[in-house]
C-alpha cells in the first residue's frame, strides 16, 4: 500500500511526540511491503535539531512553504497513492486535506485529540481543522480512545473513528548497557509543560527532597530557569531517540506524568510508557482512566497518586522491581509494538467502509 502523510514532523524529535511515533510506524510499514511519502514543512526549529533525513522504504519531502509547485508535487503523490493521511498540527493541514480527499481513502489522524477538544470547548480556533471539520474524511484515527471517539463524531462530524494508540519500535528501544551519566533511581523524560508541572513536582521533585541520598534525573527541552531543582536532580537537555535506550536502561524506575487535557480525558497512553517498558525499565505513572487497558497496575506498572506512592515504589525489592519490568516488557512487545499498530492501520485503510467501530476504548481494529 502506498500512503501519503501530511504531518507535523518526522525528521526532528525535538519538543514533540509525533516524530518517534511516525518513525516506528514507517519502519514497520516498510517491513510489511508498504511505503510512506511524508510531507513536512521545513521550519527552522526542527531543521536545527533534525535527527532523521530519510525514511526506510519511503520518501521524506521537506518543503519551505505551500507553494503552487509544492501543491502540484503533493497532488501527484496523492494521485498515485492508496491512502492520504493529514495529521493534527500539520501547519498546512487545511490545504493538504483538500488534496487528501482526492485519494481512494482520506484519513485524519489526530495525535492530539484532548488538545483539539479542549480548544473547541474553550471557543478557540483549531488551525488544522477546516470549516467542515472532519466530515469529509473517510476515516478518522485518534491517538486517544474512550469518550474522545464519541466526541470526534458528535462535535466534529467524523463518520468513522478508530483509535490508533501509541507504540514502540523494539528494534530502536530495547535493553542496553547502563550509562553512568544517566544513572538514577528515578528518571523522567519529557518536554516541559505547565499543565503537568504539578505532577512532576509531586511525583519527582518532592520524592527527591525526601530522599537526598538517591539520584533523580530529568531529560527534555524547554525547562524554565525557575524550575524547582534540587541538588540530587540532574538534568539532560533534549535527548534524541537514539539516546533513549541508554537513558531508560540506566534508571531503576522511570516516571510518566500525563499532560492535563490527556489525563482528564483518559485513554491516552504516552509513547514514553511503551519505550521505557521495551527497554526493560520499571514504570511509575500518574493515574488516568483507561490505564488498565494497556498495563495491569501492580503487576506491570506502579500507579502513583502521591509523593508517598513514589517513595514506596523506590523501596521495592530488586526481585519486585525486576518482575515489574519483565511483565511490562512482555505486554508491550505483544500488544504495543509499532508492527502491531502498523497492522491495525493497514486493516483500517484496506476497507474503511467495512471496518466496524470498536467498543469504547477498544485496542482492536476489527474488519
Amino acid at each position: 500500500m502506498r500512503i501519503v502523510v501530511f504531518g507535523l514532523t518526522v525528521s526532528s524529535s525535538w519538543g514533540n511526540g509525533h516524530a518517534t511515533l511516525w518513525r516506528g510506524l514507517c519502519r514497520a510499514l516498510a517491513a510489511g511491503g508498504h511505503s510512506v511519502t511524508f510531507f513536512e514543512r521545513d521550519v527552522p526549529y526542527y531543521a536545527e535539531t533534525r535527527d532523521l533525513t530519510a525514511l526506510p522504504g519511503g520518501d521524506l519531502i521537506l518543503y519551505p512553504d505551500w507553494s503552487p509547485e509544492l501543491r502540484a508535487r503533493a497532488a501527484r503523490a496523492v494521485a498515485a497513492c492508496d491512502a492520504a493521511i493529514v495529521t493534527s498540527y500539520c501547519p498546512d493541514a487545511v490545504a493538504a486535506a483538500a488534496l487528501a480527499h482526492e485519494a481512494p481513502v482520506s484519513v485524519f489522524y489526530d495525535l492530539d485529540t484532548p488538545v483539539t477538544l479542549a480548544r473547541l470547548a474553550a471557543g478557540e480556533a483549531v488551525p488544522y481543522l477546516g470549516p467542515r471539520a472532519l466530515r469529509d474524511f473517510d476515516l478518522v484515527l485518534s491517538y486517544t480512545g474512550g469518550a474522545a471517539l464519541d466526541a470526534l463524531r458528535t462535535r466534529l462530524g467524523a463518520r468513522l473513528v478508530l483509535p490508533l494508540y501509541g507504540h514502540v519500535d523494539p528494534d530502536a528501544h530495547r535493553p542496553t548497557a547502563p550509562a553512568p551519566h544517566y544513572a538514577s533511581d528515578l528518571s523522567y523524560l519529557g518536554t516541559y509543560a505547565a499543565d503537568r508541572q504539578a505532577g512532576v513536582e509531586r511525583l519527582l521533585v518532592a520524592p527527591a527532597r525526601r530522599r537526598p541520598q538517591q539520584r533523580f534525573l530529568i531529560g527534555g527541552a524547554q525547562y524554565p530557569p525557575d524550575f524547582p531543582w534540587a541538588e540530587n536532580i540532574s538534568f539532560v537537555r533534549h535527548l534524541p531517540p537514539a539516546e533513549h535506550p541508554a537513558f531508560f536502561s540506566s534508571s531503576r524506575f522511570t516516571l510518566n506524568v500525563t499532560r492535563g487535557a490527556m489525563a482528564a480525558m483518559g485513554w491516552c497512553p504516552s509513547g514514553r510508557l511503551f519505550e521505557a517498558a521495551a527497554c526493560g525499565t520499571p514504570l511509575v505513572t500518574d493515574a488516568w482512566e483507561g490505564l488498565d487497558a494497556f498495563f495491569q497496575p501492580g503487576r506491570e506498572i506502579v500507579v502513583a497518586r502521591t509523593t508517598e506512592d513514589v517513595v514506596a515504589a523506590l523501596d521495592l525489592s530488586e526481585a519486585e522491581r525486576r518482575a515489574l519490568a519483565r511483565a511490562a516488557r512482555e505486554r508491550t512487545l505483544a500488544e504495543h509494538s509499532s508492527a502491531r499498530r502498523a497492522a491495525e492501520l493497514i486493516a483500517a485503510l484496506d476497507a474503511p467502509g467495512s471496518v466496524r467501530p470498536p467498543v469504547r476504548g477498544s485496542l482492536a481494529v476489527e474488519a
